[in-house]
């Protein structure tokens, strides 16, 4: 009986610290030869978001954050390659606003290299082809064994770099293109919602003639 009268006591004590569920993201993952195809399901809205990026790190991100990663994106109707900095804090983002000057140079095999510019988006810094680059980068990235990677920036960069060019094998990319069409969403940047070198050059423009209509 004493047993029964402790438990009815202590019951709203347990209701009152009793933690609510937590629903974990459903996710999917395959390596298809030197890349990685992952999906995420929402569980609210079972809406998936998928991801084809490069299985090596060009440079491995610290305590979770950051990190520069080959990936596919889907820009301009067009499945390209282009370098990301994700995930990145207040701090690495706004060094990330301080590196839109800066380009990624890139090297599919023996073709000319090509030059995809940075910029802000959300929380990621992104070197991605430009729309006129869409076509002829998606067909070499198809076609390649090898790719050659660097960064050119004039100023800060969320990552160390790398500043001399290095090599990612490309295996079976084609197979994993093949899978992930129709899978990754487009993400062009609409006008407005990313920032590039001319746009800070513009509002630094609009800040020093706002100074100078104040001075007056």
């Amino acid at each position: 009986m004493r047993i029964f009268i402790f438990a009815l006591l202590l019951a709203p004590f347990l209701a009152a610290h009793a933690q609510p569920r937590v629903v974990p993201v459903q996710r999917q993952t395959d390596d298809i030869g030197s890349w990685q195809l992952s999906c995420f399901s929402d569980p609210m809205t079972d809406r998936k978001t998928c991801t084809l990026q490069h299985r090596l790190w060009i440079e491995e991100p610290q305590n979770g954050v950051g990190g520069l990663r080959l990936e596919v994106l889907n820009r301009h109707s067009q499945l390209v390659p282009a370098l990301a900095v994700r995930n990145l804090t207040v701090e690495t983002a706004m060094r990330g606003l301080m590196a839109l000057t800066a380009t990624a140079q890139v090297r599919f095999d023996g073709n000319p290299m090509m030059e995809f510019p940075c910029g802000l988006e959300g929380r990621a810094v992104v070197c991605a082809p430009r729309a006129d680059q869409a076509v002829a980068a998606g067909a070499q990235l198809a076609a390649a064994n090898t790719v050659l990677i660097r960064i050119r920036a004039t100023g800060p960069f969320p990552t160390q770099g790398p500043t001399e060019a290095v090599a990612l094998d490309l295996d079976q990319t084609s197979k994993a293109l093949e899978r992930a069409l129709g899978q990754i969403a487009d993400s062009t940047p609409r006008p407005g919602t990313s920032w590039t070198g001319g746009d800070m050059m513009e509002m630094f423009d609009r800040l020093r003639n706002l100074g100078e209509q104040l001075q007056r």
